[in-house]
C-alpha cells in the first residue's frame, strides 16, 4: 500500500476496506490496513479525512494519544472546501 500520511483523502476510501475501523476520540479515525499498520487520520468534514500518522499495534495507543491533542486545530485549519495541502511534523 502506498505511503498514505499527509494526504487528504474520501473517509470511505480509507475505511471500505479495513478490518478494524473505530472512532477513538471524535474526529480522529484509526483503521488497520491490508498491511497491519493502523492508519490515523482527522475527520475534517462529512466526506474527507487528513491521513496524518501510521504506526505499528507496539505504539498505536501513543500516537493515538499523541494525535487526539490536536484534532480541534487539524479540523480548524483544514476542515474547509478549499484547504492546503498540509505539511506534517512528527
Amino acid at each position: 500500500m502506498t505511503e498514505m500520511k499527509g494526504r487528504i483523502i474520501n473517509k470511505e476510501s480509507l475505511v471500505s476496506s479495513s478490518p478494524y475501523v473505530k472512532e477513538q476520540y471524535e474526529g480522529l479515525l484509526v483503521c488497520m490496513n491490508q498491511d497491519g499498520l493502523y492508519n490515523i487520520a482527522v475527520q475534517l468534514n462529512d466526506n474527507d479525512v487528513l491521513v496524518v500518522d501510521q504506526a505499528k499495534e507496539t505504539n498505536v495507543r501513543e500516537r493515538i494519544q499523541n494525535w487526539a491533542a490536536q484534532v480541534q486545530d487539524i479540523q480548524n485549519k483544514y476542515g474547509n472546501t478549499h484547504y492546503p495541502q498540509p505539511e506534517l511534523q512528527d
